[in-house]
């Protein structure tokens, strides 16, 4: 690719995706500098450092990926997807056990978590195989087919377990199937078995995931086992205030009530709000609602039926996380472990999220010109 098409991309291209992706990692970053600091005389944790490294990672697949057609990388969606499945499998065989989940593999001493990167490979593939022309998404079959590409996964990924990115999969694939085109009658007549089959998934759940179901219910179930981290994240949320404590002065974070371990990962929210409080939580939401908008004005502007399902997959993807997340750090939902986009400490997580969104931008780049 010439300096003239590199040019004329950027013009093309979203910059409030640019720069509200920027401004997200950078605040992230900072908070989980934050999260590991105890006092001025302490070692503060190295996770921030290894997160500059994959942030720096990510925004190159980021850029990467928004100069590249996304139509060639559909091209490859069954590959990636056949790669993704096999490192899922690895995963079960001899993935690295931490706290009794087997979720990560050890790969040239990088431990790599491929769950993350089969959310991506779901939406490719789905998008892929519904948006073929003369597909007849109004056919059972079709659906079905759909279905079980995601069920492959799901099974997969929950069986580590990690049932809370199992899940994740659900809304992308109804997402994918609804902007595809299938009858609203065949995703309600899904809705309703979906539905019926939650007694038998509440039975085949783990004595924890129970238990932060029955802790959510009722908070004073075990305020000092499984209902801890619930309590001190909302502890620290709600002790911000309006511009919170200041940057590094958050007791609940810096005392080590909300728990060191979760503190950079999932509940990073909890430490930006209690030290920058509603002012610094409510601007997070907005940088958020513009990286939205931004993926929401690509699939508006795709110049095909593949592009626009992608966008709608992946940007529904990063919602659900987001929703989810606060959701839960604020006493809203259950815990279920679901990090937030672009700010939890992890480096799969953060890779995969950036390469969607190159996807994401290099569908708006290659939008119909009219």
């Amino acid at each position: 690719m010439n300096f003239e098409n590199i040019k004329r991309h950027l013009v093309r291209s979203d910059w409030s995706m640019h720069l509200s992706l920027l401004a997200l990692m950078v605040i992230g970053i900072l908070f989980i500098y934050s999260a590991g600091f105890q006092s001025a005389e302490a070692p503060v944790s190295g996770f921030y450092q290894r997160q500059i490294i994959w942030a720096c990672v990510g925004l190159a697949g980021y850029v990467f990926l928004a100069m590249t057609d996304y139509r060639r990388v559909a091209d490859a969606a069954w590959w990636i997807y056949a790669v993704t499945l096999c490192l899922l499998v690895l995963v079960l065989l001899m993935g690295k056990e931490v706290y009794g989940a087997s979720r990560w593999l050890s790969l040239f001493d990088v431990q790599v978590q491929p769950s993350e990167f089969a959310k991506l490979a779901v939406a490719l593939v789905l998008a892929r195989y519904l948006a073929r022309p003369g597909r007849d998404t109004g056919h059972p079959r079709c659906v079905w087919l759909a279905l079980l590409i995601a069920a492959v996964p799901f099974a997969l990924i929950a069986r580590q377990p990690d049932l809370g990115t199992a899940v994740v999969l659900v809304p992308i694939t109804v997402l994918v199937l609804f902007a595809g085109g299938v009858r609203l009658k065949i995703l309600a007549i899904l809705a309703l078995l979906g539905m019926m089959a939650l007694p038998v998934a509440w039975l085949g759940l783990g004595d924890y995931q129970r238990d932060r179901i029955l802790v959510f219910v009722d908070p004073g179930r075990d305020p000092y086992g499984a209902g801890w981290n619930k309590m001190q994240s909302e502890i620290a949320v709600g002790s911000g205030g309006l511009t919170g404590k200041g940057y590094l002065k958050g007791t609940q974070n810096v005392l080590g009530y909300l728990p060191r371990t979760v503190a950079p990962t999932d509940f990073i929210y909890s430490v930006i709000a209690e030290e920058k409080g509603f002012v610094g939580a409510a601007t997070v939401l907005a940088l958020f609602g513009l990286v939205l908008i931004s993926g929401i004005r690509a699939a508006l502007a795709a110049r095909d039926k593949l592009g626009r399902l992608i966008a709608v997959s992946i940007t529904g993807m990063i919602f659900f996380h987001v929703f989810v997340n606060i959701a839960m750090t604020i006493g809203l939902m259950p815990i279920t472990g679901l990090p937030l986009p672009l700010m939890s400490y992890g480096g799969s997580f953060m890779i995969s999220t950036m390469l969607g969104l190159g996807i994401v931008q290099s569908i708006f780049i290659r939008r119909d010109r009219r």
